[in-house]
């Protein structure tokens, strides 16, 4: 196996052909300005590439369930190994997916409930024990006695399978019917069963009345029922109604009984484990405007948000259910795990179960995630914490030989946890992996053992491999604007002046989450961070307390703000903005002209040239989602989808437009020599040279190049954006639109996939908003952002249950010298000393 991996001639995007050798087994770490080819290396070329040959490994039959992987540009590439993607893009949005589900965690708790769990009786409550088959008889009698029934031996439970074989041997004992999945159907006919579908047999033993004549005939059923289905039986009533007996679980008051434990039961995906009337989601849903089904904040009448059958959580360990020891944080977990004690035999099976559970709690433990419980739902977590969480399940999975390559791993991370971070990748890296990291972090970039640095600029200006090899050679680079950096020749100055605040906005009593009725005054008219070790209450503050607050009070929202007791200063305030990271758009239609408004006033610009107005073409004929002016053989799509039916869907350029989009006719029309499907190509930096006379355009283009996004393709589809791209094309939006003076904005890291270089631009972005006389609030952990700011409030000390409180708030000189911030320790070393963990200052 070769010791690098060689590419030659990458070209993905905007890379310039270039040439390198990434060592294996080695951390390595690209670097460059936003928009200069990080993720086309990292994840468009090395990823896509080892993705795409180990798919082609596998059968047809394997590769129709998976997503067919386009080859990247790319001339060769040797030493490549599989590869695993550690992206922020992949949250999530199912809300069936969890912190447990994502790690893996709750799997080994399910297994450790089948094995361990005590069951109660959800009626009784008390614990369950076997059932003879007297007992069984009695029940069943005293129950349904007069009734006609239907009693079955249930030999098949939610297995797949076709079970020919199976069948043939109950129908040469002389049996004659059997219920397939809820069906009776008769043994003689043949019967087909789907291998891939999970299904459920029961052979009808009898149909009798229960009556004193057939007493025997009953005892005789249900005694062959119970054997043919090693202790189980299954009885139907006359109104349908199914009853199921053990031979080994009863309950010893009502004489219920109950079926062995898998791990299934405590499955809420599985329908044996689901509460039925959520189906296992916990909330009520509703359809919203697309039609599609969306959850509400109202739990479930039925399981009270718990999401699985009363029988389910009717199984403890330690007194807990499934649901209830899943939702301590990982510290109170780790800690009650520790405490179980489980007797003779039961103690070698709890042993190897817990300890992979505590491995993996650990592994969060040490990535600054032990704040977050095991419920907590994959939707509600940023980028950087659905990131980490993968990444804990990578280092549980414990494989080796692999590429893992990550994206801006220390987002939502503090200062204090990133060294735990570094520690982490290179626990990977040396159980034999190759680790690549695209980061503006600068404690992880000094802390790789190979740098490779793109540019010099972004877009069309990059591309471009400026420097690579070890730390010290990378700082010698003269072109190098990450070198000039690292080495502290650039930097974000540190105000000479602060603004002093307008007013105040003062949130009192807040209680929800971990915050411990806290009042926190946010100052008007200045620049604020909100700072904090992760889940110390940041977001909980600003965006479920303030700014549910500010929409119920201002729009009358219909929306539930967290618990707190009163908000205070609105008489200063006329609109709130919160500027998000969730995507612009749904489908690949939306993209950042049709977002920011460019589209409309480009579609109007073509209106106007001689060949339109001759034609008299009116705006509609330049969209490609309307009929007219778009091509109709693939809808205005560019490519057309072709299903190979067992082999992975086909995306090809559409024959007719060659993937323009239009049709000839709209495509003849152009201006400045180019075409409107011309335009959508060009990346905002170009389309602002030749439109900058147009002043609607310029501001609009001048707004995305201030914030960094000048490499953008006008048309690139809202699904390749980053969440940093989203959030900051979402901020040009809300900076060409006219306000008041008395705006709040909220943004949650907003450097997010930014460089050094960009967090200056952003800064001086945001500074507009606030010399207009709004408020900018910022959860930030980047250093240059939060010494920059105005004011500073800092929550914490820790996490979870140990975080909520104010630890210090004031001028960041002043937050410097509280000594029991962790922010303000790292804080007084870039104020002070010019040397710190992020940049130089």
């Amino acid at each position: 196996m070769l010791q690098e991996i060689r590419v030659r001639k990458a070209a993905q995007h905007n890379l310039k052909k270039i040439d390198l050798a990434v060592p294996r087994n080695r951390l390595v770490i690209i670097t460059g300005p936003s928009g200069s080819g990080k993720s086309s290396l990292a994840f468009d070329t090395l990823f896509a590439e080892g993705q795409r040959r180990y798919i082609e490994c596998l059968s047809a039959y394997a590769r129709q369930f998976i997503e067919q992987l386009e080859k990247p540009e790319v001339e060769s590439i040797e030493g490549l190994s599989p590869a695993i993607s550690v992206d922020q893009k992949t949250i999530s949005f199912n809300p069936r997916s969890t912190v447990g589900t994502i790690t893996e965690i709750y799997d080994l708790l399910r297994l450790l409930y089948a094995r361990l769990g005590t069951i109660y009786c959800p009626d009784c409550q008390v614990p369950v024990s076997s059932a003879s088959e007297e007992q069984i008889l009695e029940q069943i009698r005293s129950r349904l006695a007069g009734q006609k029934v239907l009693i079955l031996a249930p030999v098949v439970r939610g297995r797949k399978g076709e079970y020919q074989q199976l069948l043939e041997k109950f129908r040469k004992k002389g049996f004659l019917q059997v219920r397939v999945d809820g069906h009776l159907h008769s043994l003689e006919e043949k019967i087909s069963l789907d291998k891939n579908k999970k299904h459920n047999l029961e052979i009808l033993v009898d149909e009798l009345k229960l009556s004193g004549s057939y007493f025997q005939r009953f005892r005789e059923a249900v005694g062959r029922g119970l054997e043919l289905s090693d202790g189980g039986v299954l009885v139907i009533d006359s109104r349908g109604q199914e009853l199921y007996f053990s031979r080994k679980l009863a309950c010893p008051i009502c004489g219920r009984s109950f079926q062995p434990l898998e791990p299934r039961n405590f499955s809420f995906n599985s329908p044996y484990g689901a509460c039925s009337h959520c189906h296992g989601l916990g909330n009520l849903t509703i359809l919203n405007e697309w039609g599609e089904v969306e959850l509400t904040r109202d739990l479930c009448p039925v399981c009270r948000g718990q999401r699985l059958k009363k029988e389910s959580l009717g199984v403890r360990i330690d007194g807990l259910n499934i649901f209830e020891l899943a939702s301590l944080d990982v510290d109170q977990l780790l800690a009650r795990l520790g405490s179980l004690n489980f007797p003779g035999p039961s103690r070698q099976v709890a042993e190897k179960i817990i300890k992979e559970i505590i491995s993996r709690l650990q592994v969060m433990k040490e990535l600054g995630l032990s704040y977050l419980d095991l419920n907590r739902t994959g939707y509600s977590l940023s980028g950087g914490e659905a990131q980490r969480l993968r990444l804990a399940a990578q280092v549980g999975a414990r494989l080796r030989g692999i590429l893992y390559v990550l994206d801006e791993p220390t987002i939502g991370l503090h200062q204090r946890d990133n060294g735990q971070l570094i520690r982490l990748l290179r626990q990977l890296r040396d159980a034999g992996n190759s680790i690549v990291v695209v980061e503006h972090d600068e404690q992880t970039i000094r802390s790789a053992d190979y740098l490779i640095d793109l540019g010099p600029g972004a877009g069309e200006n990059g591309g471009y491999l400026v420097a690579q090899g070890p730390l010290a050679e990378v700082l010698k680079s003269s072109t190098s604007l990450t070198a000039q950096y690292l080495r502290g020749e650039k930097a974000v100055p540190v105000p000479a002046v602060r603004r002093q605040p307008k007013g105040w906005l003062a949130v009192l009593g807040a209680s929800e989450h971990n915050l411990k009725d806290i009042d926190v005054k946010f100052p008007l008219g200045v620049m604020t961070a909100v700072t904090g070790v992760s889940g110390s209450g940041k977001s909980t503050l600003v965006y479920d307390v303030l700014y549910r607050a500010l929409l119920k009070k201002l729009y009358r929202a219909k929306v539930q703000p967290g618990r707190h007791r009163s908000l205070e200063g609105l008489e200063n305030v006329d609109k709130v903005v919160s500027v998000d990271q969730k995507p612009i758009g749904r489908t690949p239609r939306s993209n950042p002209a049709t977002y920011t408004g460019i589209f409309g006033h480009l579609r109007q610009l073509f209106t106007m040239t001689p060949e339109a107005r001759r034609k008299g073409y009116l705006p509609g004929r330049f969209s490609f989602n309307v009929p007219g002016g778009r091509c109709e053989d693939c809808r205005g799509a560019g490519v057309k989808k072709i299903e190979m039916h067992f082999l992975p869907d086909v995306y090809v350029t559409c024959d007719r437009c060659g993937g323009r989009r239009y049709n000839k006719e709209t495509l003849a029309v152009t201006y400045k020599g180019k075409n409107i499907s011309d335009f959508l190509d060009l990346t905002v930096d170009e389309a602002y040279e030749l439109l900058k006379a147009h002043p609607a355009l310029r501001r609009k283009l001048d707004l995305l190049r201030q914030v960094g996004l000048g490499y953008l393709k006008l048309g690139q589809p809202a699904p390749q954006l980053s969440g940093g791209e989203a959030q900051r094309i979402k901020l040009t939006r809300e900076l060409s639109r006219r306000d008041t003076g008395r705006t709040v904005y909220l943004l949650d890291e907003p450097t997010t996939g930014l460089h050094f270089d960009d967090v200056r631009k952003l800064l001086q972005v945001l500074e507009k908003l606030v010399d207009m006389g709004n408020t900018v609030i910022i959860i930030e952990h980047n250093l240059e952002v939060i010494k920059y700011c105005d004011y500073i409030i800092d929550l914490g000390p820790e996490g979870g249950q140990a975080g909520g409180e104010v630890v210090a708030a004031g001028r960041p000189d002043e937050v410097a010298r509280v000594e029991s911030s962790h922010t303000g320790r790292y804080l007084q070393q870039v104020l002070y000393s010019g040397v710190h963990t992020g940049l130089r200052g």
